[in-house]
């Protein structure tokens, strides 16, 4: 075993869209810094979500209008999906991602340590690098700054006859070089939502089984029930309030997934089982006892609201903390960690306001709160409500599907919330979030002079269609 031993100014465990940022302004502002990444540079975002994720969703998107061409007037003829080549064009769209992100960080002076990493007391970590023609080496690191970017991967839910049957995950999913005959998917997140209707683009029957009363359980009720139209239109078969009791594997290598609802027991086959249950941080081999660094129930670290942990020196950022895991959450958590400790700042995540957009098609845009989380905490709010077919820029491209909702302060005027389940939906939320963030009212928008055609002069209508 071979051992060393160095001192740096910073030490980032994990290379994600939060530690790696970070760990170049460290650098660039004179810190000897230090990234330790154990797989791949770039977290999640880079190389099993988002990028490989909305590659494929692209490819499924054509797909999709290839096969509706004919609406158009446009004859194109039998379409097929080559499954190989939409995984080797994600694949390569990775790497080019991959390689661009070590690029930046040893230009910016970083040094990328591989290996897994562990702390091995308040300010130390070790870094064991695997060896196959000897003995593991070990680093012994330590640092007046460690940041934990450690990301989160798929859970797997606890299942009888699970272990027994090769499922699939978010990540292995996008490896298939065949599409599947039968897709069941166990789970009715934004992760199940995605890869449901970009499989059954492709050509398989897919069958999704969600436990609550609706997909997207964060979602108001009405705006998920617009998202499960959509998908069944789609030919995406949905079962709804039922729980998966057990799996087996049959003799000609399909699944059967068993189900218990209130009506009783039934079950479900397919020809590939897709485990999207939810997601657990990747904090139990960092050995965070050793360092003072507590966690959770769920082993998701616990952090104020400037990302410090309770042993002094060490923070933690992205989805290792818990909350909304989303890309630009982590990219947040390095500028709030980039200002306090670079620029003299004293900011926090504090009433920050979290955007996202689920990547099916149409896009579902979501930012502020919703309905239901403003009638709950007891605001006076109106709600405007507008279906997409009434967009003309919508119906002029054959993309009229889905609705329009925003929640609007009854006393202020201003916009607390919106979800846009339409033709590039998270485009027209950002639109109502810089609204949010500029304090301009729904009656400035509804008078507002927007270009036509275009998806923003469906504001102008939104801000008139007031549920009462």
């Amino acid at each position: 075993m071979d051992t060393d031993s160095a001192h740096y100014d910073a030490v980032v465990i994990g290379s994600g869209q939060g530690g790696n940022p970070l760990a170049i302004a460290l650098a660039k502002a004179g810190w000897k810094t230090a990234v330790v990444e154990r797989e791949h540079v770039g977290g999640t975002c880079i190389n099993v979500g988002c990028t490989p994720t909305k590659t494929m969703v692209a490819s499924a998107r054509v797909a999709y209008q290839a096969r509706r061409a004919s609406a158009y007037g446009v004859d194109t003829g039998p379409v097929g999906v080559d499954m190989a080549a939409v995984r080797d064009r994600k694949r390569e769209i990775v790497q080019s991602w991959r390689a661009s992100g070590e690029n930046h960080l040893r230009s910016a002076g970083v040094e990328l340590l591989r290996g897994e990493a562990s702390f091995s007391g308040p300010q130390s970590v070790q870094v064991r690098t695997p060896s196959t023609d000897g003995p593991d080496a070990i680093r012994s690191l330590t640092a007046r700054h460690i940041f934990i970017d450690v990301g989160a991967s798929p859970a797997v839910p606890d299942l009888p006859g699970l272990d027994g049957v090769a499922y699939l995950d978010s990540t292995t999913v996008m490896e298939l070089d065949v599409v599947p005959e039968h897709l069941l998917v166990l789970g009715g997140g934004y992760v199940g939502v995605e890869f449901g209707q970009m499989f059954r683009r492709f050509g398989s029957e897919v069958t999704m089984v969600q436990r609550g009363e609706a997909l997207l359980a964060r979602e108001d009720l009405d705006v998920a029930e617009a998202v499960a139209t959509i998908l069944r239109e789609d030919g995406v078969r949905i079962v709804l309030e039922a729980r998966a009791v057990q799996v087996e594997a049959g003799p000609d290598g399909w699944v059967t997934l068993t189900l218990e609802s209130a009506e009783g027991r039934s079950v479900v086959r397919g020809s590939h089982l897709l485990v999207a249950t939810g997601r657990v941080p990747n904090s139990d081999g960092l050995n965070l006892a050793a360092a003072g660094v507590e966690t959770d129930e769920h082993g998701f670290i616990t952090v104020n609201e400037r990302l410090e942990t309770g042993a002094p020196g060490i923070y933690a950022l992205g989805d290792v903390k818990g909350g909304p895991a989303f890309t630009h959450i982590s990219y947040d958590d390095f500028r709030i960690l980039r200002a306090n400790l670079l620029e003299g700042g004293s900011v926090s995540t504090v009433d920050r306001v979290v955007p996202y957009v689920v990547f099916m098609d149409p896009q579902l845009g979501r930012v502020g709160l919703s309905e239901s989380e403003a009638r709950r905490r007891g605001l006076e709010v109106r709600v405007a409500r507008m279906p997409m077919n009434w967009v003309a820029r919508a119906l002029e491209v054959g993309e009229s599907r889905g609705m329009m909702k925003a929640v609007v302060d009854a006393e202020s005027d201003r916009i607390v919330g919106a979800a846009v389940l339409g033709i590039e939906g998270g485009e027209i939320m950002a639109l109502l979030q810089m609204a949010m963030m500029g304090g301009v009212t729904a009656a400035a928008l509804r008078e507002a002079v927007f270009a036509h055609p275009t998806l923003a002069e469906a504001l102008n209508n939104l801000f008139g269609s007031w549920v009462e």
